[in-house]
């Protein structure tokens, strides 16, 4: 019951105020069979809870802008097939280079032009032309999906 809502001095009565603080009365310390908790130990129990499973990626995925696939210019593919050279010579004198390569990732809307653009930076594992792929440490990539790759070790002058 509230006295007066409307005043500063407003408090909450009820009858069982006399009691509310008192410690819970025992019959004897040997049938306890739980022990009572801290009131910090006892908010750790409640404290990691998910309601929504799924939640935090279905709204992950909605932020993700999928664009359509764009088409390379026929010096940008010249540009990728000089590169893919040069790691391929990097390769075969037994130095596994770190690139940065910009890819398209299909989005799983159905619609196979739809995605968006990734950048990835790696070690190169290796180039297999038969397969059209590169692996960069676990990760492979077909020759078709890369839009943009450059060469991390510049310390060597390619020709």
């Amino acid at each position: 019951m509230i006295k007066n809502p409307l005043s500063l001095e407003a408090r909450v009565t009820h009858k069982y105020d006399d009691i509310i603080n008192m410690p819970y009365p025992l019959a004897s310390a040997d049938k306890i069979k739980h022990p009572r908790m801290n009131v910090t130990d006892r908010a750790k129990i409640f404290a990691p809870f998910a309601a929504l499973k799924g939640h935090d990626e279905a709204i992950a995925a909605k932020e993700k802008i999928v664009v359509p696939r764009m088409e390379l210019s026929d010096e940008s593919k010249e540009y990728l097939d000089l590169q893919l050279k040069k790691i391929e010579q990097l390769i075969k004198t037994g130095k596994h280079p770190i690139i940065t390569v910009v890819f398209f990732q299909k989005s799983n809307t159905g619609l196979m032009e739809l995605g968006e653009y990734i950048k990835f930076t790696g070690m190169v594992a290796k180039i297999d032309h038969t397969l059209r792929i590169i692996q960069i440490i676990e990760k492979r990539l077909h020759f078709e999906d890369i839009y943009k790759i450059e060469i991390e070790d510049n310390d060597k002058d390619y020709d």
